[in-house]
């Protein structure tokens, strides 16, 4: 099946907020982002507005054509944002304020109700859920158990593992908690540290894989290669 690539505009944000001014023009890149085969794109504004701004997520809502992802943590402020805009996808992802960047999933069993009733609530707005979950058969349990639609399979530890030449641990993990997902009816999304370099094993050892989420990798990759051929090795590999 053809996993779809959504790529995170983010590190455009930050780019364009280290000098001020519009340059590079954030809007641009998302629709230039479709336009080169891109199937998606994905934000995840924060707190402090350090790269993503929450008028940035407004401003895009014309720009995206294909299907918008928004990212983050359920706080009040973010919830808002959410309802207002209702993108395609809601990920909710349990960073703190301060994080440089995501880095653990939810605690799906802790977090059980707290989840259940943000869900609830998108859900009732037409707003598909997705939930970041590290690579644990009972995260994945209790996600199904949340009412949420998919899960995002946090990658950090299998890019760690699969650079040291590790691949088959690297993604058995995942695996395993795909083929769980799967029959649970929970559909399966990934991403965190997903490169060119990794991806097409990933892909191909993942059951039902829907999506990926690709940004600081690819952006970096972008600066080298160009945009529009780095989206298309992607799409290759992902066939």
């Amino acid at each position: 099946m053809k996993t779809k690539l959504s790529v995170n505009i983010n590190k455009i944000a930050t780019l364009r907020n280290s000098r001020g001014g519009n340059v590079p023009d954030l809007m641009r890149v998302a629709s230039d982002v479709q336009r080169f085969g891109g199937e998606g794109i994905t934000i995840h504004p924060r707190p402090d507005e350090r790269h993503i701004r929450y008028q940035d997520a407004y401003d895009l809502k014309p720009v995206v054509t294909t299907e918008y992802n928004i990212e983050g943590n359920p706080i009040p402020k973010f919830v808002d944002l959410v309802m207002d805009i209702k993108p395609t996808q809601v990920t909710l992802v349990p960073d703190a304020e301060d994080a440089i960047t995501s880095n653990a999933g939810w605690d799906t069993i802790k977090h059980k109700a707290f989840l259940q009733k943000v869900i609830s609530d998108f859900k009732k707005e037409g707003i598909r859920t997705s939930i970041f979950v590290d690579p644990d058969i009972k995260m994945i349990e209790g996600a199904k158990d949340t009412g949420t639609d998919r899960i995002e399979l946090y990658t950090e530890d299998f890019a760690k593992l699969y650079g040291s030449g590790n691949h088959k641990q690297a993604i058995k993990p995942y695996a395993d908690c795909a083929i769980l997902a799967n029959k649970l009816g929970l559909g399966v999304n990934a991403g965190h540290d997903l490169s060119l370099d990794n991806i097409k094993f990933f892909k191909e050892n993942i059951p039902g894989l829907l999506e990926v989420s690709i940004g600081h990798a690819l952006i970096c990759e972008s600066i080298y290669l160009g945009l529009d051929n780095v989206i298309n090795m992607y799409l290759n590999k992902l066939k």
